[in-house]
């Protein structure tokens, strides 16, 4: 049967918001001199967290910081590279490009050499201690795409459904069981972060356990940088267009020869 892999972030789960509160945490635990405006806006989620998830996702999403954040979440890849997002943002530096977000995590890289790793690992830990301080308010913070859900409900069984994602497997086995579509995914299917830091090692795995062709498989991301991580393995590539990109990764999906499609047409898209 074809294999239809799915990112999970911008894919099936609306989880910005939360990766600007779990990140922003972060960051300013780690950097306790942040700038003003970043301790302000956190301030102020943590205000509207104490009334519940979703208080906190409305003002995450009235945050002037959180528009520039999710129109730089297609140059990054994991959790880390949020932490270069709002280091560049904490210096008043505009990320208008892949060149430009490249350049400031290289800078950062030599700068503070253990950033990374400690943003890493610090960004899960926050998330962690979120859910466990309120489980139904965590969950309120990520709403699905129900257009998608219900789609991926209707046509069960006419693809073989897996996940590829940088995101941990607990969150995404939480966020499945809440969005009413666990069922839908074999447990060995849902690969995670350990599964590998690219989409390529992801989808080997993938290969590797459903024993199908690279050809059979359709893989789709938010990411055209990960469309193009994996193009050469010979998979079908299709780009979200309802998650977190622009007209500019957009274009350069077209470009590159792979499916651009919208909730509305993604039934089409993804099912033929």
């Amino acid at each position: 049967m074809p294999v239809l892999a799915l990112d999970f972030d911008g894919v099936i789960s609306d989880s910005a918001t939360e990766a600007f509160f779990v990140a922003l945490r972060t960051y300013v635990a780690l950097r306790p001199g942040a700038s003003a405006s970043l301790r302000e806006t956190l301030a102020g989620v943590e205000a509207a967290w104490a009334e519940g998830g979703r208080a906190a996702r409305a003002r995450v999403a009235a945050s002037e910081l959180y528009g520039a954040f999710v129109d730089a979440m297609p140059l990054g890849n994991r959790a880390e590279d949020f932490g270069v997002e709002l280091a560049a943002f904490d210096r008043g530096l505009a990320l208008p490009s892949q060149e430009a977000y490249d350049a400031h995590a290289r800078a950062l890289a030599d700068e503070d050499p253990s950033f990374f790793e400690r943003f890493h690992g610090r960004f899960y830990a926050e998330r962690d201690a979120l859910a466990a301080a309120d489980p139904d308010g965590w969950v309120g913070l990520l709403g699905p795409y129900p257009e998608l859900v219900a789609l991926l409900r209707r046509r069960a069984g006419a693809r073989t459904l897996a996940i590829a994602t940088a995101k941990d497997r607990p969150a995404v086995e939480r966020l499945l069981a809440a969005y009413g579509i666990a069922d839908l995914f074999p447990p060995a299917l849902v690969l995670d972060k350990e599964a590998g830091r690219s989409k390529r090692a992801h989808l080997a795995a993938l290969r590797e356990r459903t024993g199908a062709a690279f050809s059979d498989v359709t893989f789709v991301d938010d990411k055209v940088n990960h469309l193009e991580d994996v193009a050469p393995l010979g998979v079908r590539c299709a780009l979200a267009a309802w998650g977190y990109n622009s007209e500019r990764e957009r274009a350069r999906a077209r470009a590159l020869g792979f499916a651009v499609c919208d909730l509305a047409g993604a039934e089409a898209a993804l099912f033929g």
